[in-house]
């Protein structure tokens, strides 16, 4: 099989790479798939190909950037194709490539359109890959008994370097670091209710800026912060009591700033049983019933007094860089042994041996995605 391996984001609404600058106004996804590629390029020819990008090929940490023809075959002949979220696609690239393996890497939860197209997926012997082992659960509840692709998960990856340090931690300070459509009009109306028992109270959001999304009246001792790049965000995680999602309107399919404050020590106030949240967040206490009350207000005083102490929250490791990467150095290099702790997949043509670990019920989104925000989700 050959070692030259391409990436297709057929999605994007713009051309990028991870040049300085190229991933402001996008989202985790397209900075999950910089990262990995940058990861590979050392030991594969790695191609990403996108939409919105003209033919001509650019490169940027040894990681090739050209556009999508769907019409003709790559000209880099890869061994295999990887597929952002589009199942119409990789069926199309499957056609076009008879040799090739081609793997969906699934980031958002698919519409209900996409259940019929799952027994077109398993006769192709295309895979999909998604990024939570509860994310995976759900998919493959979601497609049924029948004729189906095999399913596995990668997890999305933080910086290994991201640690606490010795950041005073403000106890009336919570940080919202989502887009506004992830249920921010809910956790404006929980922190509104909050405030009553803690006038001084701050939330400070962070918002990608890549879609708007109306979220009603914003109570007093907001700071809306916009945009942040990586290390100011990270800055505010260090700084902040917690970070404040306690809606169930949006699952996650991974929650990147979860683990990302985790990781420097900042808890979070999550909805339990909602998308990945529970299996990303480090402790059991992060995960409450968000619409009981008493419940919140518990949660909140315990992490309020925890803020005047030495942070003991940690990220699963994992989440970390490393490990991730070395998951998919075993999915895509087959035999490669990368470390003892990771337990590389026996065939390169399934996921079927990956581990299996019940995990809780993930709700199915209400109703069809939007094309926004199959483009924007988790991100």
């Amino acid at each position: 099989m050959s070692r030259a391996i391409t990436f297709v984001d057929p999605l994007a609404p713009r051309g990028y790479s991870g040049a300085p600058g190229q991933l402001e106004g996008l989202g985790g996804t397209e900075a999950t798939l910089v990262r990995v590629c940058e990861g590979l390029s050392s030991r594969l020819q790695i191609m990403v190909r996108q939409r919105m990008r003209p033919d001509r090929a650019d490169w940027w940490g040894g990681v090739g950037y050209a556009g999508l023809d769907l019409k003709r075959p790559f000209p880099e002949a890869p061994g295999t194709i990887v597929v952002v979220n589009s199942w119409k696609v990789a069926l199309k690239l499957a056609r076009l490539h008879s040799t090739s393996r081609v793997i969906v890497w699934q980031h958002v939860f698919p519409g209900r359109h996409n259940r019929a197209l799952a027994p077109d997926l398993a006769a192709a012997g295309i895979e999909v890959l998604c990024v939570s082992r509860s994310h995976a659960d759900w998919l493959r509840r979601f497609v049924g008994g029948g004729a189906a692709p095999a399913i596995g998960h990668v997890c999305n990856p933080i910086d290994d370097a991201l640690a606490p340090d010795d950041t005073p931690r403000d106890p009336d300070l919570l940080l919202f670091a989502s887009s506004p459509h992830k249920g921010l009009g809910q956790v404006l109306e929980r922190f509104e209710m909050l405030q009553a028992d803690w006038p001084r109270l701050r939330l400070a959001i962070a918002d990608p800026g890549y879609l708007a999304w109306p979220v009603g009246r914003m109570p007093p001792r907001v700071l809306p912060l916009g945009r942040l790049r990586q290390p100011e965000l990270i800055g505010w995680m260090r700084r902040a009591a917690c970070l404040f999602y306690p809606q169930d309107h949006f699952a996650e399919t991974f929650g990147l700033v979860i683990a990302e404050a985790n990781a420097v020590g900042c808890p979070a106030v999550l909805q339990r049983g909602l998308g990945a949240n529970d299996e990303v967040a480090s402790t059991a206490a992060q995960c409450i019933d968000s619409s009981d009350p008493d419940a919140l207000r518990q949660a909140m005083a315990g992490w309020r007094d925890a803020a005047k102490r030495t942070s003991e929250i940690r990220v699963r490791p994992e989440f970390r860089f490393s490990q991730v990467l070395a998951r998919w150095v075993d999915l895509l290099v087959p035999g490669a042994a990368t470390r003892p702790s990771i337990t590389p997949v026996p065939s390169p043509e399934r996921f079927t041996t990956w581990q299996k670990t019940s995990t809780p019920t993930t709700p199915a989104p209400a109703a069809k995605p939007t094309r926004s925000q199959v483009i924007s989700a988790t991100r």
